[in-house]
């Protein structure tokens, strides 16, 4: 078998590939350009792909493709109606990342919420040693006892963070993004109620229709004065400019992992707020531990070796 790997850098270099080369010949390439896409899978057999798009055009074209593996759970990266008219059969790795990305969730929520931000600078700039007191009160941080939190999107990420932060004394509503998935121990409230009710409010939706600028300037002064907004979802859940404009405007504070355009843009409004310490933006890594990219492998391992199992010609 012919293996190729289109973005093992993605993966990370700690990762030992090694376990792919017992199906075949593996080629790895740290990046993958579109130019360079087709070039490099024309003779593959298996497809190993994170974020490189295969498109309908790329997949008619290749010889000998089977099996694309994505690494990671959406699959908006493969035209899955060209693959499925080519007989190429495509598999993703789901819940692998659950506990990386719920304990990344709290992770930015406690990093907000106890202005840690103003904390950590003021020991490193040694403003606290000059200082008279013990201790530093001036910027005062709040519990999540006793708080009310929203999710917006109670798939297997929102139904571990409702269960954590009950477990820290949240109260829990939810909000459902389809509509459909309204059974559960938690009350389902409408967005709005979200919104303008909770403290705390984490977004583990995914990108569709429906959710594809939710959270905008119409809404966005719902939020409560020192309530925080997590996105853990998708980029482009939540309008990056609009946002901007809301945290320049008064006191509320947002967490994201996720932003619509990945690196973030120069032109990105929120690079320029007046109030640095109401944002905190990681660069996508609420999946990435390294608990979470070995289930990931592990995962794809698996794919490669049901797919075997059940089309032994092709092994």
């Amino acid at each position: 078998m012919t293996i190729v790997l289109l973005d093992a850098k993605t993966l990370g270099d700690d990762l030992d590939l090694s376990s792919l080369e017992a199906f075949g010949s593996l080629t790895t390439y740290s990046t993958t350009s579109e130019e360079q896409t087709l070039e490099r899978i024309i003779d593959a057999d298996i497809v190993i792909s994170n974020k490189v798009v295969l498109s309908a055009n790329i997949l008619s074209q290749t010889k000998k493709l089977k099996l694309i593996c994505i690494a990671a759970t959406g699959m908006n990266n493969v035209d899955l109606e060209a693959s499925k008219f080519q007989n190429i059969e495509v598999k993703n790795v789901a819940g692998y990342s659950t506990k990386s990305v719920v304990q990344h969730t709290f992770t930015m929520a406690l990093y907000l919420l106890e202005k840690m931000s103003y904390y950590a600078t003021v020991v490193q700039n040694n403003t606290w040693s000059k200082s008279e007191l013990f201790t530093d009160v001036s910027h005062p941080f709040y519990e999540i006892s006793g708080k009310k939190w929203g999710i917006i999107g109670m798939g297997a990420i929102g139904r571990e963070v409702a269960n954590i932060a009950t477990a820290f004394g949240a109260e829990v509503n939810y909000h459902s993004t389809s509509g459909k998935n309204l059974h559960h121990a938690y009350p389902h409230k409408s967005l709005e109620f979200i919104l303008k009710d909770c403290d705390i409010i984490s977004i583990h939706a995914p990108l569709n229709d429906k959710t594809y600028d939710l959270i905008n300037e119409i809404n966005l002064p719902y939020i409560k004065e020192k309530s925080i907004l997590l996105n853990l979802g998708r980029g482009g859940i939540v309008n990056e400019t609009d946002l901007a404009f809301e945290l320049d405007r008064r006191e509320i504070y947002a967490g994201l992992d996720v932003l619509e355009t990945e690196p973030i843009a120069h032109s990105n409004r929120l690079n320029d707020i007046k109030h640095k310490e109401r944002l905190l933006i990681t660069p996508h890594i609420a999946w990435t531990s390294i608990e979470a990219r070995k289930k990931l492998l592990q995962g794809i391992v698996k794919n490669i070796e049901t797919f075997l199992k059940t089309n032994p010609k092709d092994a």
